[in-house]
């Protein structure tokens, strides 16, 4: 007998779905599902972490316990996943009982630069857009046949790298040997350094059937290798950048066969050349204004591309700026004194709208929330976002 009160779509899963990861994206996820009438079983290591609180059950066993794979495929029989880190292994397993979005094969691509690379190149006849200059180092061998063109460059951990961990800038051969060697010898891969002049992510959604559709272009700055902000409509990008970007990640999304929610990241250079940076195979950072200023969320997208309904309108509302909100806004300046960030002058602002992941404990440098600013022109977003920095003490 069915609940009256779960969703009863055609063709859709169990009203329980799967996510493997714990984290604020987890979080929010299970918030979009639920609105949806879904119930969402999360299979996370970690007790009392962002996903878990709001999930309808918690499952805390390791990403690659078996007995907690079975255990999720026990109430679900529709599965995805907030952390591109996931090992493939867990994802291709859950595939034997159930619907993966997206697959094991895609997230392989995403957890390895150098598959990721080649999968670029691969496709740049159709996209028109290369990876930057690069070199594969597998050993300390292969640093001595680096071409010179390579410097200055970034050296980057072949797997297991994101939010700028992992990455070593280098001037000179010397340079390359020492970050090598401090990196125990892992496989990395040297990007040369291009003349940047801003970097625009992408996000593109695809469901099961061939659907798909891409959000407007997002203008990224970081610091220290984390997001700062994001900026939508991109006040930089031409028209032709733009297109040229989101035709390239709907036929990368094609290419592989993707469902879900893809993020790609583009640099676009100083003379208005593109090249594509990397992917996510996931919801992003960068996308977290969808939430505010969409239709409809990349959240939303994802739950309705795994569940295997029509995904949603991309149309963006209001102009906005989203503002990642670190640990550090909870200590005085340089010194490790806590202190509680004044939400109260934050949220009086009429464009803010604060979003905090529930995370227990303050990090300098840790993701504990986001404020999105969403006014009726993106100079008002723009000022509301500066007068909140200067209430929660972040320097511009």
């Amino acid at each position: 007998m069915t609940h009256p009160n779960l969703p009863q779509f055609p063709n859709a899963p169990k009203t329980t779905l799967g996510m493997v990861g714990g984290g604020q994206l987890g979080r929010m996820f299970v918030h979009e599902a639920q609105a949806l009438g879904f119930k969402v079983a999360v299979l996370e290591p970690e007790a009392g972490s962002p996903a878990a609180q709001a999930a309808d059950l918690h499952i805390q066993a390791a990403y690659d316990d078996t007995q907690g794979l079975l255990q999720l495929a026990q109430h679900c029989n529709t599965f995805t996943t907030e952390f591109e880190n996931v090992p493939a292994a867990s994802l291709a397993k859950l595939a034997e009982t159930g619907f993966v979005a997206p697959s094991a094969a895609c997230v392989s691509i995403a957890q390895d630069r150098i598959e990721e690379k080649a999968f670029f190149t691969r496709c740049a006849p159709q996209t028109g857009i290369l990876p930057a200059p690069h070199a594969i180092l597998r050993t300390a061998a292969d640093l001595e046949n680096v071409s010179a063109d390579l410097f200055p460059g970034i050296l980057k951990t072949a797997r297991m790298g994101y939010d700028g961990k992992g990455q070593v800038r280098v001037k000179s051969l010397d340079e390359l040997r020492t970050a090598f060697a401090n990196l125990k010898g892992v496989v990395c891969v040297l990007e040369k350094m291009l003349p940047l002049a801003y970097e625009i992510s992408v996000l593109v959604a695809r469901g099961a059937d061939g659907q798909a559709v891409v959000y407007p272009i997002a203008e990224n700055v970081h610091r220290d290798g984390i997001l700062f902000t994001t900026t939508v409509p991109s006040p930089h990008v031409s028209a032709e950048a733009a297109l040229k970007t989101q035709n390239a990640a709907l036929k990368l999304i094609a290419d592989i066969n993707y469902v879900g929610v893809l993020c790609i990241e583009f640099f676009v250079l100083q003379d208005g050349s593109v090249v594509v940076n990397e992917m996510a195979p996931r919801p992003h950072n960068s996308g977290h204004y969808t939430i505010d200023a969409c239709v409809t969320s990349q959240f939303a997208q994802q739950v309705r591309a795994m569940a295997r309904l029509p995904l949603g309108d991309v149309r963006q509302h209001s102009p906005c700026v989203m503002l990642n909100i670190l640990g550090d806004v909870w200590f005085d300046g340089e010194t490790n004194i806590e202190r509680q960030p004044e939400w109260h002058k934050v949220l009086a602002l009429p464009s803010a709208h604060l979003h905090l992941y529930g995370k227990a404990e303050a990090r300098r440098a840790r993701k504990m929330g986001h404020i999105t600013f969403i006014a009726p022109t993106l100079e008002q977003a723009q000022d509301e976002m500066q007068q909140a920095c200067a209430i929660l003490g972040i320097a511009l």
